[in-house]
Order: C-alpha cells, then structure tokens, then sequence
C-alpha cells in the first residue's frame, strides 16, 4: 500500500476512500492514454496478481524470459519449460481473463520482466462473454500499445482464439475475431500471428475433441503438443 503524500488532493482522497471502500482501481500507468479501455472482467485479477508476486519473491524469474500470458489455455500449459527446453519461459496466464485484463495488468504479467517476447492467448472468454470480434481488436491494439509504450522492441505474438467443442456455437465470431486481430498484426512492426485455430479443426470443419479434457474446452497433452509444434518457429 503507497501512503499519501502530505499534499494530497481532494482527488487523492477520493482515491484513497475508493480503496478504503473496497473498490478496485487499477493502476494508471499500466493503461495507453490514448487508447479506451474498458474496465476489468473481474475484481478477482488483484488474487493472481499478488500471487505472481509472491511466486516472484520466492523464486526470482529468470532475466528477460519469454512470457506466456492470457488465460487459461496459458495458465494450464504447465509444460512450457519442458516443452521449449533451453528457453527461460516463464507462465503468467490467469485462468478466465479477457484481453482487457491483459491491457490493464501489463506490467504484472508482461512489462516489469523485461521479457525477450511475449506471447499472449485471449479472446476466447471475450466472445464467450459476448464481446464482438471488434472490441477483441480493439482490445488487441491497447495490449500492444501499452507494451510498445515501455518496450518498443519486444516482440509480440497472439495466439489465435482456439476452437473448443464446447464453444463450437461460436466459431463463426471466433473466426471474425481471428481475422481481425491478423490482419491487424500484419501491418504493426514486431507482432505475429499465430495461427492454432485451423489446425484444431477436423475434416469437418468442427473442432478436433481429440485435442480436449472432458471439460470440452480445455487441452489435453496432445493439444498442447499441437501448440507447441506451431509455437516453436516464433521463439527462435
């Protein structure tokens, strides 16, 4: 907690009785000042960002890692260092994020570490939530703004919105998204597309449930051995 300086405003006040209160205001700095953001999904996001930094604290991450980040289909790959051996990645995805919550919390999952790139997957639970496929570009660009604010030369790759069985009454907006977000990156300096959503669909054109948990919508390890055979050109 950041005490108040002698000279507080009638604004800082108010900020401190908002804290005092329980409200949660995220902090300003972490937030394009040219770009609208909305505000986060959850107030549960501060719960993972107090244990990124206990999980800082009690073992320091390696210098200038590859950061994973998003949501859970990050938070789960609990096999990246075996995975992508020889690389200090390091696992900051919170499980039911939105891209928004990445804009907001980009120092915490991404910037502080000063990582050799970032990788992010969201915008799964964005649509799911029933956010159109341009406020997931929207939200894409204020990710990459807020980075390229502090890290104008860190690489940045989005890993496309995966087709899960249990969202499969979604894959039209998913595929919206997807092409938004690539073309999108295709004209930014430093930024990849990546892209899982083709190949996690069958001959059908449905998605591949031999790539799933019995959940439907979380990977099995074969869907992550997928997505680490497509991942691996961008991290070299």
């Amino acid at each position: 907690m950041r005490l108040l300086p002698r000279n507080t405003t009638l604004l800082g006040l108010l900020a401190a009785l908002l804290l005092a209160t329980g409200c949660t205001i995220a902090p300003a700095n972490d937030v394009p000042s040219a770009t609208a953001v909305d505000p986060v999904s959850s107030p549960a996001w501060t719960t993972d960002m107090a244990r990124f930094a206990a999980e800082d604290a009690a073992m320091p991450p390696p210098q200038h890692p590859v950061v994973f980040t998003g949501s859970s289909s990050v938070r789960l790959w609990e096999t990246l260092a075996t995975d992508f051996p020889g690389m200090p990645v390091l696992n900051r995805g919170f499980g039911g994020s939105e891209l928004r919550d990445a804009v907001w919390y980009g120092d915490e999952i991404a910037i502080r570490y000063h990582p050799a790139r970032i990788l992010i997957y969201s915008g799964d639970n964005d649509i799911n939530a029933g956010r159109s496929p341009a406020q997931v570009l929207a939200d894409f660009r204020a990710f990459v703004a807020r980075v390229q604010r502090d890290l104008p030369d860190t690489p940045i790759a989005f890993i496309a919105i995966k087709p899960s069985p249990s969202r499969a009454n979604q894959l039209d907006l998913q595929r919206q998204a997807n092409e938004l977000v690539r073309a999108e990156a295709a004209r930014m300096r430093n930024v990849d597309y990546i892209d899982v959503f083709t190949p996690m669909l069958g001959a059908d054109g449905q998605p591949r449930p031999d790539l799933f948990v019995d959940d439907r919508l979380h990977m099995n390890r074969k869907g992550y051995e997928l997505w680490r055979d497509i991942v691996s050109p961008y991290l070299r």
